[in-house]
């Protein structure tokens, strides 16, 4: 009997010890989620969208090495006041913009420290542009992002962009139903569910509550890490190992995020539900006659002034999966569709300065 008490008070010394130490490891995890939590939060999050001053464009380049296009910013940035713009510039880890490496001073020192190395259609992609939008962020008077390749050009002055973007208090996201391409992967389910699933141009302008989602998401994006991976690319020398490869899902991260991601948090109400960045896409095939699709690249002969025009000219883009049209508008006012332009070879830049598409006449736009 007496052993049966004491093998009863051992159980319930043993059950009472498991308690504490489950309290102990569940106290552990919560101060862990509450660390992250204010952790991945912005610097100003405590101060709100407050801001008292003059508002900046935060100009954010996601490049692969140097600025080929430089010299066409550095007239676009000439005589601007620097108080009205930021430059934030994420290039492979350890390149340096100074004397050595651009020829426009306004890049100097413009790239970030963290940068990571990028993969075309990986995870990578997207972790640049929200370490961009970090960057950016830690600037209270940056209120809209503007996401730009090594390729693209603007269209119009720095009055004329910084007006259009700054005069609507909507974000400028290209987004659409994607039912078509079978991207969505049905394992995201628990966390993404497909009605939300949405496709765009990465080519974001953002207002800055917007670019705080983006930048301080760990809900969607350690989902699109792990689920949405770039299907290997068709190899010849690897005969039927093909076959196997090519039933692995496949999703390109930088063409879905963004757009799911605020469709997520039901902020498509906030959008003007398109980019401010032209892009020509054609379709080609390669030697295992797989046709994809490709950005046309502008070069000195192409990029010519009616060709410049017909870009500026566009009032509307046509989305089919959803069957709209979206009549490019800003506060209710029209406007062109497109700001900037990609992908501009260096000959192709030089056209736009050197035959008067880039100088102020050309430029002189005022914004209605």
């Amino acid at each position: 009997m007496r052993k049966r008490s004491l093998s009863f008070r051992q159980n319930l010394l043993l059950i009472w010890k498991l308690a504490v130490l489950l309290s102990f490891i569940f106290l552990v995890f919560a101060l862990v989620r509450i660390h992250f939590y204010y952790d991945d939060r912005s610097p100003d999050d405590e101060d709100g969208d407050v801001f008292q001053g003059n508002p900046r464009l935060a100009f954010m380049f996601l490049v692969r090495r140097d600025l080929p296009l430089d010299f066409l910013w550095q007239t676009f940035y000439q005589n601007v006041d620097a108080a009205n713009y930021s430059i934030y510039i994420h290039s492979e880890p350890g390149f340096v913009f100074d004397e050595t490496t651009t020829r426009s001073t306004f890049f100097y020192g413009r790239h970030l420290s963290n940068s990571i190395k990028v993969g075309w259609g990986e995870s990578s992609m997207i972790e640049a542009e929200r370490l961009l939008l970090r960057a950016a962020l830690q600037n209270p008077a940056n209120q809209r992002f503007i996401l730009l390749s090594d390729s693209c050009v603007p269209l119009y002055n720095f009055s004329y962009i910084y007006n259009y973007l700054m005069g609507s208090s909507k974000s400028f996201v290209d987004s659409f139903l994607d039912m078509k391409e079978g991207r969505y992967n049905p394992r995201m389910a628990s966390v993404i569910p497909m009605r939300k699933w949405r496709k765009g141009s990465q080519w974001i302008a953002l207002v800055r509550s917007h670019a705080k989602v983006v930048a301080y998401d760990n809900v969607v994006f350690p989902v699109f890490k792990k689920l949405c991976k770039r299907r290997p690319p068709l190899d010849v020398s690897k005969g039927k190992q093909n076959l196997k490869l090519q039933r692995q899902h496949n999703c390109i991260p930088d063409e879905h995020y963004v757009q799911t991601l605020l469709a997520m948090n039901d902020l498509e109400g906030e959008l003007e539900r398109r980019t401010v960045t032209y892009t020509l896409w054609i379709q080609s095939a390669t030697n295992m006659e797989t046709r994809s699709w490709h950005p046309v690249t502008y070069n000195y002969a192409s990029a010519n002034p009616q060709q410049i025009k017909r870009i500026k000219d566009i009032n509307h883009v046509y989305y089919e999966t959803e069957h709209r049209t979206e009549w490019c508008k800003s506060n209710s006012i029209s406007v062109p569709c497109f700001l900037f332009a990609r992908k501009f070879s260096r000959d192709g830049a030089m056209r736009l300065l050197t035959q008067g598409n880039f100088d102020s006449s050309a430029l002189s736009h005022t914004y209605p």
